[in-house]
């Protein structure tokens, strides 16, 4: 490898334009942001939102207040809320978020939110771009977007805001999300239970967040915790980033969970 110190120069000149094009593509295709504030949070949305703002302001509001409603308490900290134009516009943003430069999200990924934000698609969009969620269906839109909200105050009191310094809980924090926002119904229930009858039951929590069933299985656990030991009990629960701290919290080991939990759903109407 022998390089003349011309050639060194026109590589270097080389490098530098080619940053400056990347800089310059970067900011023509990065969203032209506006924000507001809302007292819990900030919003961000981009012009081809403008007028759907004051209704998606609406359900930010009114699953901020659920959420505080279920929690008994205030969210500990401001958050913003970021209403992307479009599905690439999400991902850019998880790929810098998550130090995955070449993430792309699933067809039904359409938000994500932990302790300091919450990213969402357009509502609007969903319809034509989301094999699974549709902004038509009024009740499992708001539920989604309280689902993520929960996520943002359950991240505001755990050991690790965003998730990623954690062991063995993905069921807790996604269990936790998907009762509380009201999304574990009875459909859900019902699918568990048969789960259970057909002996097809994962045996160990770290497989609850798993398959097709992972919202049901997840859901239910964190629902018997809570009709089991409390509301209370079930929050105190809320700041441990390690399944083993959940488990000598409630006195329990896994495999006493997981049994009393069938023991629980099993006498369900």
């Amino acid at each position: 490898n022998f390089t003349t110190p011309n050639m060194k120069n026109k590589v270097a000149l080389i490098i530098l334009l080619f940053s400056a094009l990347l800089s310059i593509c970067w900011k023509t295709l990065e969203p032209n942001w506006i924000n507001q504030q809302r007292g819990k949070y900030t919003l961000y949305y981009t012009p081809s939102d403008a007028k759907n703002i004051k209704i998606y302001s609406a359900m930010f509001n009114r699953s901020t207040h659920a959420v505080e409603k279920f929690c008994g308490t205030k969210l500990k900290q401001h958050f913003d809320i970021y209403v992307h134009p479009t599905r690439q516009s999400l991902d850019s943003t998880w790929q810098a978020d998550w130090s995955m430069p070449g993430f792309t999200s699933e067809c039904w990924m359409v938000a994500s939110g932990v302790a300091k934000k919450l990213d969402i698609i357009s509502p609007k969009l969903w319809d034509e771009i989301s094999c699974e969620h549709k902004y038509g269906n009024k009740t499992e839109t708001q539920q989604l977007i309280t689902h993520e909200i929960f996520h943002v105050f359950h991240g505001q009191v755990n050991k690790s805001s965003d998730f990623s310094d954690t062991d063995g809980i993905d069921w807790f924090v996604e269990g936790f999300a998907t009762y509380a926002s009201g999304q574990c119904n009875a459909d859900r229930i019902a699918m568990v239970k048969k789960a259970i009858s057909n002996k097809t039951c994962p045996n160990t929590l770290n497989d609850f967040w798993k398959g097709n069933l992972k919202y049901g299985l997840s859901g239910s656990v964190v629902m018997f915790i809570d009709k089991q030991y409390g509301r209370k009990k079930l929050l105190q629960l809320l700041p441990h980033n390690k399944k083993s701290k959940i488990l000598q919290s409630l006195q329990l080991t896994e495999d006493e969970l997981i049994a009393n939990w069938k023991q629980y759903l099993a006498g369900l109407p």
